[in-house]
């Protein structure tokens, strides 16, 4: 990509080019407009402006009770370390693993919330944003600079935000849709070049036998996907393990809330072209990517890929008008009437609801669709099964019974739509690992009489 500087002198004589100019200042000198007591929403993902970050930590001393809103956000994150809690209160829309501590020993906050509804509370005002970190690419000729490899979950806060302070970096890929912001609306700018945060795939040190898992696991989901549908995957071994095993489709496309690198190659092979979409044919339709430099490569100015906010991606109503929808999340556990917990380990908070339940009910409602909870029989270390008598005490319920239809583990497909209690509980501890089936046998003989 050019440079900050080739980009100015390109556009040296563009009309809005005077007021670019203007805006651009230091991060410590943009972040003085903060005040205690504020509230700050923060781009998320791989895209996190830590710039714009780091300068917001140096001022804590003069800072008391900021709310820091966001996403889960990739990167070690300054204002959760002990002792900050004073002055920065993060509320988590969705919890990574660097805000887990952090919420559990409650120096930060979780808001249980649907993906698709997350930038609603913006956009309706139940949240009111002081200032809006985002972080962008160099402006085109037209003066409209991308929010390149996350859109859904910061266009529409930015928009409703009193002040709009942006990163402009030469590293972020120029993503293409509704991803869009003028420098008319950014009131201050900082030029900082920096290598985006990348997430790989699958996490380091993982073992082959759980590998192994995750790769039947992957086969079984794939043999639910014919041709012709449209995926929506989230990021780990488990989806890299379906696109594994999509080689022999044809004409796949994608409508999902995030991707990550394990599409590029499909993409480049014909298997994912989007032909037979009944919505946005021919487009990838995503609100964020949480990558590597492989997949930011990609989009960057790529037609094929259209990025949204959230609320668009992940409305129900919106992923239903694609046909052939198949929808594949994971989840903690699941109890034997189909009861999924996706957020908790009992009361201890993981991650969130995230969009598990928008494409579930958005697929459920597409013709044909499919939706998928996909998990591993246990847990890594083979000692407790994921499918449960019954969900931890003080688990949370993400997806509900009355959702789920399929679930598949590396022993096979269990199909739960329209299945009686009696009925689900004997499909499900088919799938189970052999080691816990007696035991799940014995439960559902006592309690539901099968």
């Amino acid at each position: 990509m050019p440079s900050q500087e080739n980009k100015t002198n390109k556009y040296f004589n563009a009309p809005w080019m005077a007021k670019y100019n203007q805006k651009i200042t230091s991060a410590d000198e943009a972040l003085k407009i903060l005040k205690s007591g504020g509230k700050v929403v923060i781009q998320p993902g791989c895209a996190a402006p830590f710039e714009l970050i780091n300068a917001m930590c140096r001022r804590k001393n003069e800072l008391e009770n900021v709310e820091i809103y966001h996403v889960l956000l990739v990167g070690d994150l300054p204002y959760l370390q002990p002792g900050m809690e004073k002055h920065f209160k993060h509320k988590a829309f969705f919890i990574g693993s660097n805000a887990r501590k952090a919420v559990n020993e409650g120096r930060a906050e979780f808001v249980p919330i649907f993906l698709s509804e997350v930038t609603l509370l913006f956009k309706r005002g139940i949240i009111q944003a002081d200032i809006a970190f985002i972080h962008v690419s160099p402006p085109d000729e037209h003066g409209f600079c991308s929010y390149g490899i996350d859109v859904g979950n910061i266009k529409t806060p930015a928009e409703k935000a009193k002040t709009v302070i942006a990163q402009v970096n030469d590293k972020m890929p120029r993503g293409l849709g509704n991803s869009f912001i003028h420098v008319n609306k950014i009131d201050y700018i900082i030029e900082h070049n920096a290598p985006l945060m990348e997430l790989p795939q699958v996490e380091p040190g993982t073992s082959k036998e759980l590998l192994e898992v995750y790769d039947k696991i992957g086969k079984n989901v794939a043999s639910l996907i014919e041709d012709g549908s449209t995926i929506q995957m989230g990021i780990g071994a488990i989806p890299d393990s379906v696109l594994k095993y999509l080689k022999d489709k044809n004409d796949l496309g994608i409508h999902t809330e995030m991707f990550s690198d394990g599409i590029v190659e499909l993409v480049e092979e014909g298997i994912i072209n989007g032909e037979r979409k009944t919505l946005h044919q021919g487009k990838i339709i995503a609100g964020f990517c949480l990558g590597t430099k492989k997949s930011y490569d990609f989009i960057d100015n790529n037609p094929i890929i259209e990025f949204h906010p959230q609320e668009y991606v992940n409305n129900p109503f919106i992923i239903a008008q694609n046909d052939k929808m198949v929808a594949i999340n994971s989840a903690i556990e699941i109890d034997l009437t189909g009861q999924v917990c996706s957020d908790s380990i009992g009361t201890r908070f993981y991650s969130g609801i995230g969009g598990q339940v928008d494409f579930i009910r958005g697929a459920s409602h597409s013709e044909g669709g499919k939706p998928i909870i996909a998990i591993p029989s246990t847990t890594k270390d083979g000692k407790i099964s994921r499918i449960t008598t019954v969900l931890k005490e003080g688990a949370g319920v993400v997806t509900s019974r009355g959702d789920v239809r399929y679930v598949v583990t590396e022993y096979g497909i269990a199909q739960l739509w329209g299945k009686s209690i009696k009925e689900r509980a004997a499909s499900l501890i088919e799938i189970a690992h052999p080691e816990f089936r007696q035991q799940l046998t014995d439960f559902a003989k006592q309690i539901y009489k099968i």
